[in-house]
């Protein structure tokens, strides 16, 4: 009798636990590519347009550092050239040459000045186009999100991007469940209407939209004098 509860109780359990897997909704996935959604969202052309005004106002004010850290090159080089000058007075040459050690120094300073521009403006631009980046992806995910839980997705995937071992996150999907670009269409439905552009005159290539790269600024001073840092020989009378 007991062995015959016992049997009943199990077979009811199964029962139960049958039911339950049976009341589970179906998996329904949906993928969408966020990185083709991101380079398509207005507002990631309007975020690398600001991006590269910036760093071409930046590359205006290296070229300025360069070119002020030039003419200190050359001021150094005519006074050591005075220095050297057998023409001049031991004392005019002595003098120059201290005018030349005070240049010399400038010279360093405005390396300097290069450097630290160019690195802080570098991190500058960095961060600005990571804080981008994760603001649109953000409203772009949930844009994916409200569109598959409308068809009635339980999962969203992102296809973009291959794996820690190189290859693609989804070996395979059917393309009815892709829906980027649905989502492409649904984020840039309050996209403000485009400026009239000018009439391009014959013969002219037309503009093209410069691809959204992490932005980087000029190289560091491109002006150098011969044994910086190095004192001039004592001149011998």
């Amino acid at each position: 009798m007991n062995k015959m509860i016992r049997t009943l109780l199990t077979l009811a359990a199964l029962g139960a636990g049958s039911t339950s897997l049976l009341a589970q909704p179906a998996v329904k996935l949906v993928v969408v590519d966020m990185a083709k959604a991101y380079d398509s969202y207005y507002k990631s052309e309007e975020g690398n347009a600001k991006l590269r005004d910036a760093e071409q106002k930046a590359q205006e004010q290296v070229e300025e550092l360069n070119k002020q850290g030039q003419a200190l090159v050359d001021e150094y080089k005519d006074l050591m050239e005075q220095s050297k000058n057998t023409v001049l007075t031991a004392d005019a040459r002595a003098k120059a040459e201290g005018e030349a050690q005070k240049k010399l120094q400038d010279i360093q300073r405005k390396q300097g000045e290069v450097q630290t521009f160019t690195t802080n403006t570098q991190r500058s631009l960095q961060q600005r186009n990571k804080i981008q980046q994760s603001l649109l992806l953000e409203e772009i995910g949930k844009v994916a999100t409200d569109l598959a839980k409308r068809k009635g997705a339980t999962m969203v995937i992102d296809k973009s991007g291959p794996s820690l071992l190189g290859i693609p996150n989804i070996v395979y999907f059917d393309p009815a469940y892709d829906i980027t670009e649905e989502v492409v269409k649904e984020v840039n439905k309050d996209r403000p209407a485009a400026p009239v552009a000018p009439a391009t005159p014959a013969g002219a290539a037309a503009a093209t939209v410069k691809p959204a790269t992490a932005p980087t600024t000029a190289a560091p001073a491109s002006f150098t004098v011969p044994n910086v840092g190095a004192k001039p020989e004592p001149k011998k009378e």
